[in-house]
């Protein structure tokens, strides 16, 4: 028994694939989003006041709002290709407005407390490692227990039975 199920695991090892990527991806932002949208939009939209992002207020909730819808649909598996898309914008402009000055490394060790390692400004490894992530999304599809795969075999079963 556990070896059929190991079996049809390796076999169908590519319909798996994006389904663990969707999981931590679409988390990833659902906890970015969520984390904005807890300390008020108004807040990152002082960063991008900073950092000379035109109209920052309306720029802060579109993210917010992005994330949050985003990532809920990264994790069901909806429209991932279309979803992917903002993602990936948002993670860009990240990457390139703030990151990519600190360099590629996402934990920067710069000192050590009685409390624990004291952490620099991160680089925009993450980053990249998001949008990667998308990108293979938007090349394989959503995989299995995704509504676009539901959406796909409901499509499908139509077109194969013969109209009455």
């Amino acid at each position: 028994m556990i070896d059929k199920i190991l079996f049809t695991l390796k076999k169908n090892h590519y319909t798996w694939s994006p389904f663990f990527l969707r999981l931590i991806i679409g988390f990833g932002f659902i906890t970015h989003g969520w984390a904005k949208l807890s300390r008020g939009p108004e807040g990152f939209g002082k960063l991008l006041t900073q950092i000379h992002i035109p109209f920052p207020e309306a720029i802060a909730w579109i993210c917010t709002m992005l994330e949050l819808s985003g990532g809920v649909a990264i994790v069901l598996g909806v429209f991932v290709s279309i979803a992917a898309i903002p993602l990936i914008g948002i993670m860009l402009v990240a990457m390139f407005s703030i990151h990519i000055h600190y360099g590629f490394s996402s934990v920067k060790t710069i000192g050590l407390t009685p409390q624990g390692p004291v952490f620099g400004p991160i680089g925009y490894e993450i980053n990249l490692l998001y949008i990667v992530g998308l990108v293979s999304l938007i090349l394989t599809g959503a995989g299995i227990f995704s509504v676009d795969a539901w959406l796909a075999r409901a499509k499908n079963k139509s077109i194969k039975e013969p109209a009455c």
